[in-house]
């Protein structure tokens, strides 16, 4: 219960606080008050969009108890190890990695994404922070025994909180382009969060738990991001460029900006 209280403790003051703009609106047209917040509230679809990895949390979180959630994690352990003892692979360590390297490639190679190199990072980079912030919280406050009894940081899985976040940070910047964009991020977080449970590095809830942080941190991000960048830069004009070079035979990008 202290990581659901820290979710909500951390989550819903953020949103809250991307919704200024709306309520600002509102108090020239009303008074606000109690009742405006009444009729306006949270913005309905963008608080519809956290349904889904607010299920995939509560399904981590109900395995934390003696229950069939819980019993069906230790019977798939189980089948994984009994079918295969001696499987073994880091590829799940770089698929964390994949799908934000994808948001590059497709940039480089000219398809443009939704917001610009610049904001995309500052997107991602956010997500990331979300994640790492309740990933660190729920491993070290619940301190559940991985598969392996390696340590107890099971609980959740910090790399499907991480390509989960990066595949809806791709699907966020692609979908108009092409869902099938998304589709491939979120095949590669499904990817990883099974082999880290065939690596007996986690339990099935630990890997749901994760999907749903990572999608939740992921989505915060966008909600609170215009918010955060008008309240830091103001009224300011950032004028950029980012450019692919290459020089002594050294691969990488040029960045020029004015703020």
């Amino acid at each position: 219960m202290k990581f659901l209280s820290f979710i909500v403790m951390v989550y819903l003051p953020v949103i809250v606080f991307a919704q200024q703009d709306v309520l600002n609106k509102d108090s020239n047209n009303m008074n606000i008050g109690v009742s405006a917040v009444k009729m306006r509230g949270l913005n309905p679809p963008k608080i519809q969009s956290f349904i889904v990895p607010g299920v995939l949390i509560g399904y981590g979180l109900v395995s934390l108890g003696d229950n069939g959630i819980r019993r069906l994690d230790f019977n798939i352990q189980r089948e994984l190890q009994r079918k295969h003892p001696d499987f073994s692979v880091r590829i799940d360590d770089y698929l964390q990695f994949a799908p934000v390297g994808a948001f590059y490639a497709l940039n480089l190679a000219g398809v443009k994404s939704k917001h610009s190199l610049v904001d995309g990072t500052a997107l991602f980079v956010l997500s990331r922070a979300f994640v790492f912030i309740t990933v660190s919280s729920g491993k070290s406050g619940i301190g559940r025994e991985r598969p392996d009894f390696a340590d107890r940081k099971s609980f959740p899985s910090g790399h499907a909180a991480n390509t989960f976040a990066a595949a809806e940070f791709l699907n966020q910047e692609y979908r108009d382009v092409s869902p099938w964009i998304g589709y491939a991020g979120y095949t590669v977080a499904t990817i990883t969060g099974v082999l880290r449970m065939y690596n007996n590095k986690h339990w099935l809830s630990d890997v749901v738990a994760g999907a749903g942080v990572g999608i939740a941190s992921a989505k915060l991000a966008y909600l609170i991001y215009p918010n955060l960048k008008k309240l830091i830069m103001g009224k300011q004009v950032m004028k950029y460029s980012l450019v692919p070079m290459y020089q002594q035979k050294a691969a990488g990008l040029s960045f020029n900006g004015t703020f």
